[in-house]
């Protein structure tokens, strides 16, 4: 059975690299054979040709000597030279006139057979037929050419085999290493599956695919993770909030069987009950309300929205809460902007932050609501004069039943500024609290229109 790292993508990839280098080699070496054997002949040819047109114009009485010298300066005996009258010799160093080497052609490879004896040699050589009707014959012989190709290509033979055991050696490398972090990564996956969410995924922190791969799951794995606590949070939240009213309800309503002795007594107690289970009802229909807008249910809705006409609308809406409270509401917008989005929800979100503004400023204090420009964006603005919060309830105000301690005593279900940060997400808004003494809410709209 094979090795499992043999089944890995590294391993596969580095041995199918190594077979293109092997196929690329091979057609380089062929291709190098090729030339080096081509220039050699060519240079062979080349010296023969010049050679055998020096001798044959030699005058006849220095061409014996000029043969016999020209063989004598050849210690490797390689050349061959040969002067013929009617196919017998004259002088030179061949036993007789090769019988396939065309006279006055072009060089040519033949069989010389040397005045030695011995058996004939593959040789590149040229014949002329000179003025006075003699044969001069020229060649030199090409296993020296063969030896030099031969040396090219084992010297690139030689090379291939180290190349080759160098990849597949990289590999059984890559192929291993890969085995190993796959079969980590399927042992954290398992206890991940098996419950342990803060278990992650191993990375060394590199820019490799396994390490990015490991990054973004692992931040998935943290952003479930807290979702799930924060699930396990509003379930505890949600029973909390809901049994202190079904808790009053309930008292109520005993007392009443008990103690009310006439209808309207009845009645009141009926409509404590009543008014009991209608805050019950809200914390229902807020939480309902936020899943909506989280779940996206209402971009089909989306479209172009002025701001200003909302803080209008929502400023006539809360004036007389306002004037009741004796705080001053004043609406000021000092631009106007049209942002793509749905009407309903941003007039929610901004009645949301107003009527925290009005509920937690004093008597005499003062809410501005406005519509600012900056940095090709519309930022909705909501300041108060009231106590303001910390910077750590502004970090956490947002979530979902979530009240600081300067709200306990009000009235509320701390799901208003949940419900504006659903809305502001929805529309890729940016929502910011600033802490300290009074409190300023904005929601910052950079898609403008």
């Amino acid at each position: 059975m094979l090795p499992d790292f043999i089944r890995t993508t590294g391993f596969r990839s580095a041995a199918a690299v190594a077979a293109m280098f092997a196929v690329y080699i091979a057609l380089l070496f062929a291709i190098v054979y090729w030339r080096t054997d081509r220039y050699l002949m060519v240079r062979s040819d080349e010296v023969i040709t010049m050679r055998a047109i020096e001798l044959a114009a030699s005058v006849p009485q220095r061409r014996l000597y000029a043969i016999a010298d020209f063989l004598k300066q050849d210690p490797r005996m390689v050349q061959y030279a040969g002067l013929f009258s009617h196919d017998e010799p004259i002088t030179g160093n061949l036993a007789y006139l090769p019988p396939d080497l065309k006279i006055d052609g072009p060089a040519q490879q033949s069989l010389f057979p040397p005045s030695s004896g011995g058996a004939a040699q593959n040789v590149r050589g040229i014949a002329r037929r000179l003025s006075n009707g003699d044969v001069l014959v020229v060649g030199r012989k090409i296993e020296e050419a063969q030896e030099i190709a031969e040396i090219v290509g084992a010297t690139l033979a030689i090379g291939l085999i180290p190349a080759l055991c160098l990849s597949i050696a990289a590999g059984i490398f890559l192929g291993v290493r890969a085995q190993k972090r796959v079969g980590e990564v399927n042992k954290r996956v398992q206890r991940i599956m098996a419950g342990d969410l803060r278990e992650r995924l191993p990375s060394h922190g590199g820019s490799d695919p396994f390490d990015r791969l490991a990054a973004i799951v692992n931040d998935m794995l943290g952003n479930i993770e807290a979702l799930i606590h924060e699930i396990a949070g509003v379930g505890d939240d949600i029973a909390h909030d809901l049994r202190t009213p079904l808790t009053r309800v309930r008292m109520r309503l005993e007392r009443g069987r008990v103690r009310a002795t006439t209808i309207d007594e009845l009645k009141t107690v009926v409509d404590q009950a009543i008014t009991g289970l209608d805050q019950s009802l809200a914390v229902i229909t807020a939480l309902l309300r936020i899943a909506e807008i989280e779940h996206e249910r209402r971009l089909d809705g989306f479209g172009d929205v002025v701001l200003m006409p909302l803080l209008y609308e929502v400023g006539e809406l809360y004036q007389p809460i306002a004037e009741d409270k004796q705080v001053t509401l004043e609406v000021a917008p000092a631009v106007d902007a049209t942002v793509r989005g749905d009407r309903d929800l941003l007039l929610e979100a901004i009645a949301n932050l107003v009527d925290n503004a009005v509920k937690f400023t004093p008597s005499g204090g003062r809410v501005e609501v406005g519509l600012l420009a900056r940095d090709g964006e519309a930022a909705i603005q909501v300041r108060d004069t009231g106590p303001g919060i910390s910077e750590t309830d502004s970090k956490a105000v947002t979530k979902r039943f979530y009240r600081c301690d300067k709200s306990r005593s009000s009235g509320g279900l701390g799901l208003g500024l949940s419900l504006v940060a659903a809305i502001v997400e929805l529309h890729n808004f940016r929502l910011s609290i600033t802490p300290g003494q009074g409190c300023t809410a904005e929601i910052a709209c950079p898609h403008t229109v």
